[in-house]
C-alpha cells in the first residue's frame, strides 16, 4: 500500500469520525431540546404576564440599544421599544458616532434636547457626547446618548454606565420586540431557585424580513420571499429552537444572541463590561460572566426563552451575509482563545467538559474541516484514490441526516409556536432545507474561511449591515 493510499485511508477515516460525533452530538441536542421546550411551555401555560407587567416588586429594566447608521429604522424602533408592556423601563438609545441622521431623526421625532448628565463611568468608554431626553410625556422612558464611534462593545459600556436599572436587556437597533418580550425575558430572574443565580436570559431571534411592520410593531407575519432571508429564517429556527434550547437545558449555554439578551447589570459590571477588543461581544460576555461565576464559587444559570420575542431585519444579499458569517468566526475564535483556560477544564463544571469543546469542534473548526475535506476529495478524485460506493453512500447519508435535522426544527416550530400559518409556507421552508447543502451552507463555510483568513491577517473590521429598512421590507398584505 503506498502513502498516499495510507494517507487517503487515514484522512477518510478522521473525517468519518468527526461526521459520526457530529451526528451524535445532533441527536443529544434534539432530545434536550424537546424536554427544554415542554418543560417551559408546561411551566408557562397558567402565567398571567400582566400581574408582573404592573407589580411594583418588578424588577427595573434598561433596554440599551446601539446605533450605528440605522436612519431607516431608527424611528419606528425606537417607538416599537417605547410601546413595550413593561411598567419600571428605561429606554437607552447609544448614537455610536453614526455617519447618516440616525441622531437628528430620533431629535426631530421625538423633541429630544440636550441635558446635563452624570454618567456613572464604571467601565471605561469612549467619549460621551452629549445625553438627550424630552419633555413629552409620552416619551420619558427615553434616553438617547451621542457619543464617539468605537464599535458596539463600547456603544454597550456607554449603555451601562447610563443605565439607572438593576437589569439590562441588550438589543440591535434594527429589530423590533414582541409587546410582551419584557416580561418573559424577566421573569427568569424572578424565579432564582436551590441559591443559584439567574446572570442572563436569552430570547428567540426570528427574521422580519417580508413581514408587516406599522408603527414600529409586526403587524402580519410572513416568511421572507428573498431566498437568503428565507435560508437565515430556517437556520434560525434550527439554532434557536433546538440548539441553544438545549444548551440551556444543560446550563452549558456559551451564546446568547447580541440581538436580544438580558442581564444581570451588576455581574456584567464586575466582569468588566463588554470587550472592545473583539467582533464577538456577545459570545466573550457570556463566557467571561459564566468563568467568574465559576472562579467566584457562585452557582448560577444562564436561561433562555423559546418564544419569538425579537424580530430582526436578515441580509439579502451575499455580499452582507458573508461580511456577517466572516464577522461571526473571527468572533468565536477570539472567545475561544481568551478563554482556552476552560478547555476540557473540570473546575468549569459541563461549561469546560463539555460546552466548550462542542463550540470548538463543530461551530470554530468546522468550516475548516469541511473545507480541508472537500480540498481532500478533489485530490483523491484526480488521482484516482476514491472508493466511489463508500462515497456516494457516506454523502447521501450527511445530507439525509442533515434534512432529518431541518425537517424535525421545522416540525418543532409548527408543533410550538406556529409563526408561519399558512401552509405554502411552511412547504417554502421545507424547499428551501432541500436546496441548503448545494447553495447556502456551502456559501457559510466559505465565509467562514475568509473568516480565518481575515483573522489571521489581523483585520478587525466589523463590517457595514446595510439595512433596507421596514418601511420597504412589506409583506404580501401591505404596510
Amino acid at each position: 500500500m503506498s502513502i498516499a493510499e495510507k494517507l487517503a485511508i487515514v484522512l477518510t477515516s478522521g473525517i468519518f469520525l468527526y461526521s459520526v460525533a457530529l451526528v451524535i452530538f445532533y441527536i443529544f441536542i434534539g432530545i434536550n431540546s424537546i424536554a427544554a421546550v415542554r418543560k417551559y411551555l408546561h411551566k408557562n401555560d397558567f402565567t398571567d404576564y400582566r400581574l408582573l407587567a404592573s407589580s411594583a416588586y418588578a424588577p427595573s429594566v434598561s433596554i440599551l440599544a446601539p446605533a450605528y447608521n440605522e436612519g431607516p429604522n431608527i424611528v419606528d424602533n425606537v417607538r416599537s421599544l417605547l410601546s413595550l408592556y413593561y411598567n419600571k423601563l428605561e429606554v437607552v438609545v447609544i448614537n455610536d458616532g453614526s455617519k447618516d441622521d440616525s441622531l437628528q431623526r430620533l431629535i426631530a421625532a421625538y423633541g429630544l434636547e440636550k441635558v446635563d448628565f452624570f454618567v456613572n463611568s464604571r467601565i471605561p468608554t469612549k467619549k460621551v457626547r452629549g445625553v438627550y431626553k424630552t419633555k413629552h410625556p409620552a416619551y420619558n422612558k427615553l434616553v438617547v446618548v451621542d457619543k464617539e464611534n468605537g464599535g458596539k462593545a463600547d456603544a454597550l459600556n456607554v449603555g451601562i454606565n447610563v443605565s439607572g436599572n438593576d437589569y439590562i436587556i441588550c438589543i440591535d437597533a434594527d429589530c423590533i420586540l414582541e409587546q410582551d418580550a419584557i416580561l418573559k425575558m424577566v421573569k427568569p430572574f424572578l424565579e432564582e431557585k436551590d441559591g443559584k443565580k439567574v446572570i442572563a436570559s436569552g430570547g428567540v431571534i426570528r427574521i422580519a424580513n417580508s413581514c408587516v411592520v406599522k408603527d414600529g410593531r409586526l403587524a402580519r407575519v410572513y416568511l421572507p420571499e428573498n431566498y437568503w432571508a428565507r435560508m437565515q429564517a430556517l437556520e434560525y429556527i434550527r439554532a434557536f429552537l433546538l440548539g441553544r434550547m438545549a444548551w440551556a437545558q444543560l446550563n452549558g449555554l456559551l451564546l446568547i444572541s447580541g440581538a436580544f439578551g438580558a442581564f444581570d447589570k451588576e455581574i456584567a459590571i464586575r466582569c468588566g463590561g463588554y470587550n472592545t477588543h473583539t467582533v464577538g461581544e456577545d459570545m466573550e460576555l457570556v463566557a467571561r460572566m459564566r468563568r467568574y461565576m465559576h472562579e467566584q464559587n457562585e452557582p448560577y444559570v444562564v436561561t433562555y426563552i423559546p418564544d419569538p420575542l425579537c424580530w430582526t431585519e436578515a441580509p439579502e444579499n451575499t455580499s452582507i451575509l458573508g461580511r456577517q458569517r466572516n464577522r461571526w468566526i473571527r468572533g468565536t475564535i477570539e472567545t475561544l482563545r481568551f478563554h482556552r483556560k476552560m478547555f476540557m477544564n473540570p473546575r468549569y463544571d459541563l461549561l469546560g467538559v463539555l460546552s466548550y469543546p462542542y463550540w470548538l469542534f463543530f461551530e470554530m473548526l468546522a468550516p475548516v474541516i469541511e473545507f480541508t475535506g472537500m480540498i481532500a476529495f478533489l485530490v483523491m478524485a484526480w488521482v484516482g484514490l476514491i472508493n466511489w460506493h463508500l462515497f456516494f453512500a457516506f454523502l447521501l447519508f450527511i445530507i439525509f441526516f442533515g434534512y432529518l435535522n431541518s425537517i424535525f426544527a421545522i416540525y418543532i416550530e409548527v408543533a410550538t409556536y406556529n409563526q408561519y400559518h399558512r401552509r405554502k409556507e411552511i412547504w417554502k421552508l421545507v424547499l428551501a432545507a432541500l436546496s441548503e447543502p448545494f447553495v447556502f451552507h456551502p456559501f457559510v463555510v466559505w465565509s467562514a474561511i475568509r473568516g480565518y483568513y481575515d483573522y489571521f491577517m489581523k483585520k478587525r473590521a466589523w463590517g457595514e449591515m446595510t439595512r433596507r429598512g421596514f418601511g420597504t421590507a412589506q409583506g404580501k398584505g401591505g404596510a
